[in-house]
């Protein structure tokens, strides 16, 4: 059984890759500290957005959405940060590619079809 949850928008059930997803995205957007009963649990990414881009901003980012990853979401392991698109505005997008296990999050790391992907897109210079 993978994982069953709601969908934040819609409130209709939410289960599998669309409920990592979901995962993902909560995990991304939510600041170190700003959960009240759990200080620790988001990312460095938003710390990041409208930084300068510069070659080391954009390692950090990488570095700040893998490590994020890591450590919240058992679902989703990253095999690669590719980078699709970066304008003179400062917008970056790029997209993950991994393996899902479904079952991750009950310590079952068994691998489920072929790898998938999630796109990200940020604003990260000004």
């Amino acid at each position: 059984m993978s994982s069953v949850g709601l969908n934040a928008l819609t409130g209709q059930r939410l289960d599998g890759w669309q409920h990592t997803v979901q995962s993902l995205e909560v995990i991304f957007s939510t600041h170190f500290g700003d959960r009240v009963m759990r200080e620790w649990f988001g990312s460095a990414v938003p710390r990041l957005l409208g930084e300068s881009l510069t070659a080391a901003t954009l390692l950090k980012f990488k570095l700040a959405v893998f490590v994020a990853i890591e450590l919240w979401e058992p679902r989703f392991r990253v095999t690669r940060i590719h980078s699709l698109s970066i304008d003179r505005l400062g917008r970056y997008r790029c997209e993950l590619e991994g393996e899902y296990r479904p079952r991750g999050h009950l310590k079952d790391y068994r691998v489920d079809g072929g790898r998938r992907s999630f796109s990200l897109g940020s604003f990260l210079g000004a």
